[in-house]
């Protein structure tokens, strides 16, 4: 069987009664038990004026976890580029590098920029070729029209600021680290700690277009998410290998692809688990910012309407819940259809356990199927 490795991306995920402090203990707990459970990587997730999630800065939750463990790769999934300039992202990983070299992944998203083009809903839904559902396309405009994420913005800019072209933001990151940096004058900037980093860059793309094309343009590593936008996932693999050009660091096209996963014992038993996801995937698309994620109890007593259930349906029907082999088959059948040569596997849970024993359970299953490297 084929080697494909799995990774977690985790959102520092806050639980109903608990606080961003046990979401922060919880999550470098976590990145621990990966490392034993053979996992090859553990990224952090960047997100703002949600209470429902605690990582609003993967630099810092990095070190942090990267002083609990020590072999497992650790990285952003993404630093959010919209409000962030090349200097500041390559300095601090390039501090991160310097006492815990060649450990890290430097995963690269946009922020504040404009949705994929849209399509028709009936034109993009479907399955791809072995089976695996590709749903309507959800439109996210009203996410960036919501005056939540027009504060987001301003809180997150500084007056006046505007944020770089995101391939020439990209390009700037490449420089710095090479060393190779120079102004529109002739000026160098050398970056210490920074320059020379031993950092793994990624991009990470919802769809085909300018994040899927910066990245194959310049031969780096894309990240494509199923678990965001399952309707364009194709589209974005598609989209990066056809940009795809040969790099110093890649020779071929590097892909891996996200997927919302919850294992436990049984399916009945996953599916328990899981019923806090619906509610908190609606207080995400409803840009009221993600609640703290609730018990099956809490979430059976939110009012639900049929807004709410087309409004989360897409990602209700892509979350891979069930038993170990229940969500291995979907997660091979993912694979296959994205020719992905890794996953990135993200589990919320309401409690700590459940969340590390689903990862547990799939990586023994995973591994059952001889889909880890012997040495793991």
């Amino acid at each position: 069987m084929p080697e494909i490795p799995l990774g977690v991306l985790d959102l520092v995920p806050v639980s109903s009664g608990s606080t961003a402090a046990d979401a922060l203990r919880n999550s470098i707990d976590l990145a621990r038990q990966a490392e034993r459970f053979g996992y090859a990587r553990h990224w952090f997730a960047e997100h703002h004026l949600n209470p429902g999630v605690a990582g609003t800065s993967p630099a810092v939750v990095l070190a942090l976890t990267a002083a609990a463990t020590s072999t497992i790769r650790l990285g952003s999934g993404a630093v959010q580029l919209g409000h962030r300039t090349a200097l500041n992202t390559v300095e601090e990983f390039g501090l991160l590098d310097a006492l815990h070299p060649g450990r890290f992944d430097l995963g690269l998203g946009r922020s504040g920029g404009g949705p994929p083009a849209e399509k028709p809903a009936a034109e993009a839904a479907g399955r791809a070729s072995n089976g695996l559902l590709i749903p309507p396309r959800f439109s996210f405009a009203r996410l960036l029209g919501s005056p939540r994420i027009a504060l987001q913005r301003k809180l997150l800019l500084l007056p006046g600021a505007e944020s770089q072209d995101y391939a020439e933001q990209i390009d700037d990151i490449l420089a710095l680290l090479a060393g190779t940096y120079r102004s529109p004058e002739g000026v160098e900037a050398h970056v210490v700690p920074g320059e020379g980093a031993d950092v793994e860059l990624w991009i990470l793309g919802s769809s085909g277009g300018t994040s899927a094309e910066t990245a194959g343009a310049r031969g780096l590593r894309f990240a494509a998410n199923y678990h965001v936008s399952p309707a364009t996932v194709l589209e974005a693999v598609d989209g990066y290998r056809s940009f795809f050009e040969p790099s110093d660091d890649l020779d071929k096209p590097y892909v891996s692809v996200s997927a919302d996963v919850v294992v436990a014992e049984d399916d009945e038993s996953a599916r328990e688990l899981a019923t806090g996801y619906g509610p908190w995937v609606r207080s995400i698309r409803t840009a009221e910012g993600a609640i703290p994620f609730p018990t099956p109890d809490e979430a059976r007593a939110h009012p639900w309407t049929d807004e709410d259930q087309e409004l989360v349906q897409d990602r209700l029907d892509t979350q891979f819940v069930g038993s170990p082999a229940t969500v291995a088959d979907r997660l091979e059948q993912l694979q296959e259809a994205t020719d992905a040569d890794e996953l990135l596997i993200t589990t919320i849970t309401h409690g700590h356990t459940d969340r590390v024993r689903s990862y547990e359970l799939l990586a023994e299953e995973w591994r059952r199927r001889g889909h880890f490297a012997q040495s793991s």
